[in-house]
């Protein structure tokens, strides 16, 4: 028996589902979900969503490298993919990637609830059907790739509360906020890539970065704005709320900072600056809720 061809195959099937933005998709579910959750925790719900979560993640990532694999082949940071570099066929990718996002629905749909499978699905159409194709012909394609990256929270939500309400679209606000400043960040440090790939990024056409740092800053801005809202409707104290303006304050020097001066160093400080703070956020707004 040869082990380590079966563990380069799971490798490769991993590579393919893009395991560690997958797990912050499910991290984002797991936020909403508390979030959401009147008086305990239904472990079991929770860990259903979870699993289906990952599944549906997992075969959009798969779908979509399948559409762009002419692309990845092209660019330099995706050429090793599995799929350009011939380690998995097209149709093990689109059986793989069909299979499990089904599977991942329905198993939403049957073991939570029929709004989250349905939310969950909402996220693979938007992202491999509307997504995917436009980055090959508008730069807007960044504003609708925002969109599935902002519902998975509401699903979460939607797992504990069968329905949803306004808070949970507030948390689609922030993350749907959020992702605007920190993609900017790195198409503007993989711009030639893009270009290379023939993306029609916003960091391909302005190549002096006068639009991207408006559009960076102004985002970054209202993300600032909008994180302060949970504090008001009710669904974190006062500790979130002065913690969320520490946090958008930083974000917020740091797009300026890339304004100021469009370099590959600020655009690094900025791309650090996003990652640490969406998790820190929801981590306040989490330990900081205010039950009801």
């Amino acid at each position: 028996m040869n082990t380590q061809k079966y563990v380069d195959i799971a490798k490769t099937y991993l590579e393919l589902a893009k395991l560690r933005v997958t797990t912050l998709v499910a991290l984002t579910v797991v936020a909403g979900y508390y979030l959401g959750a009147k008086g305990t925790v239904d472990w079991l719900v929770l860990l259903n969503t979870i699993f289906g979560t990952i599944l549906v993640a997992g075969g959009t990532s798969a779908l979509n490298q399948l559409i762009e694999v002419d692309i990845d082949a092209r660019m330099k940071r995706t050429r090793r993919r599995p799929l350009p570099t011939g380690r998995i066929t097209t149709l093990h990718a689109l059986a793989f990637g069909t299979g499990i996002s089904i599977a991942g629905i329905v198993h939403l749909s049957y073991f939570v609830n029929l709004l989250t499978g349905l939310l969950s699905a909402l996220t693979l159409i938007t992202y491999v059907f509307f997504y995917t194709p436009m980055k090959r012909k508008s730069s807007l394609s960044t504003l609708v790739g925002a969109v599935p990256g902002a519902l998975p929270p509401v699903g979460g939500w939607a797992a504990a509360r069968g329905e949803v309400g306004f808070e949970a679209w507030l948390l689609f606000a922030i993350l749907f906020l959020w992702q605007i400043p920190h993609f900017l960040a790195i198409a503007w440090l993989y711009r030639e890539d893009y270009a290379r790939g023939g993306l029609k990024i916003l960091t391909v056409s302005d190549t002096q970065g006068f639009s991207t740092v408006r559009h960076i800053v102004a985002n970054t801005f209202a993300l600032l704005v909008v994180s302060l809202l949970p504090t008001f409707v009710g669904l974190s104290g006062k500790t979130y709320f002065v913690g969320a303006i520490v946090l958008g304050m930083l974000f917020l020097y740091a797009a300026i900072r890339v304004a100021r001066e469009r370099s590959n160093k600020n655009a690094k400080n900025l791309l650090l600056t996003s990652v640490l703070y969406l998790p820190a956020l929801f981590f306040l707004m989490s330990f900081d809720k205010t039950w009801f």
